[in-house]
C-alpha cells in the first residue's frame, strides 16, 4: 500500500522535463504498452477553434514552465468560467489515463469498498438516478463517477460550447462538485494501488498529475472543506515544501 513516511519519489521533472499533457500522456501510455482499450474512459476533446481549445492549448503550454503554481492562474483578460471548464476537461481527461494505468489491478476482489485508507470510505449517490448512498466497490464507484462527471462534460446547458451560450449560475458549484469527487480517485490510487504505480515507473508522474491538481483546487478554492482532503494531506505538504524549496514560499 501506500507509505508516505517511507517513500515519496520523484515528480515528472525528474524524468525528461515536465512537458505538455499530451506529451506526458503519450509517454506513459508508451512506457506502459498500453492500447486504447485500456484507456479508462475515451478522451474528452476540445473542439478545434473554439476559445476553449485556445485555452486548452495555452493551458499545456504554461505547463511547460515547470512553475505549476504559476500554470494554473487564471490567464489575464479570461473569463474564469472558461477557465475552469478547460481545465475540468482536462483534469477528467488526465485521471482517466491514469486510472486506466492501473484498472486491471482494481477489481470488486481486491477493492470491495471505495476508500482511501482505512479511515476513509466513500458511499455513491448522484441524488437522480442513486438518492441514497450505496455502498460499492472501488471500480464500480469510479465507473460511476466518470460516468457521472462526462454526462455534465457533455451537457451544453452546464458546460458550453457555443459563442454566446451563458455557463450557469452555479457552475462554480458545479465544478467544486466535480473537482471533489475526483480527488477520491487519486486517493484511491495512491492507497490502494500504490505499489502498482511503483512497478510501473509511473510515480513520477503520478506525482505531477497530482500536484498540478492541487495547486488548481487552491487557486480556486474549489474544496472549500479541507477534510474533504486529508486522506492525502501528508503527501500534500510535503510536495508544497518541495516547491517551497525550488520556487521560494509564495510559488509552486
Amino acid at each position: 500500500g501506500f507509505n508516505l513516511t517511507k517513500r515519496l519519489g520523484g515528480e515528472q521533472q525528474d524524468w525528461v522535463g515536465l512537458g505538455v499533457q499530451d506529451h506526458m500522456a503519450n509517454k506513459i501510455l508508451k512506457a506502459f504498452n498500453l492500447d486504447n482499450q485500456r484507456t479508462f474512459r475515451p478522451k474528452k476533446k476540445h473542439v478545434v477553434g473554439t476559445k476553449r481549445y485556445e485555452l486548452h492549448k495555452y493551458a499545456q503550454s504554461t505547463l511547460g514552465a515547470g512553475n505549476l503554481r504559476e500554470a494554473v492562474s487564471l490567464p489575464r483578460g479570461e473569463d474564469v468560467n472558461e477557465w475552469l471548464a478547460v481545465n475540468t476537461v482536462d483534469f477528467f481527461n488526465e485521471i482517466s489515463l491514469l486510472y486506466g494505468t492501473i484498472s486491471e489491478f482494481c477489481t470488486s476482489e481486491s477493492c470491495p469498498v471505495m476508500c482511501a485508507g482505512p479511515k476513509y470510505e466513500y458511499m455513491w449517490a448522484d441524488g437522480v438516478a442513486v438518492k441514497k448512498p450505496i455502498s460499492v466497490s472501488a471500480p464500480e464507484y469510479i465507473d460511476l463517477l466518470m460516468t457521472w462527471v462526462q454526462s455534465q462534460l457533455d451537457n451544453e446547458g452546464i458546460f458550453p460550447t457555443r459563442i454566446g451560450v451563458p455557463f450557469p449560475d452555479n457552475f462554480r458549484d458545479i465544478c467544486s462538485n466535480i473537482f471533489r469527487r475526483l480527488f477520491r480517485v487519486y486517493g484511491h490510487i495512491y492507497h490502494s494501488h500504490f505499489e502498482s504505480i511503483l512497478n510501473l515507473g509511473a510515480e513520477p508522474h503520478l506525482n505531477t498529475c497530482f500536484k498540478h491538481f492541487v495547486y488548481f483546487v487552491y487557486e480556486f478554492n474549489l474544496v472549500p472543506n479541507k477534510q474533504e482532503m486529508a486522506p492525502l494531506q501528508e503527501l500534500i505538504d510535503q510536495l508544497m515544501a518541495r516547491d517551497e524549496a525550488l520556487y521560494g514560499k509564495h510559488a509552486s
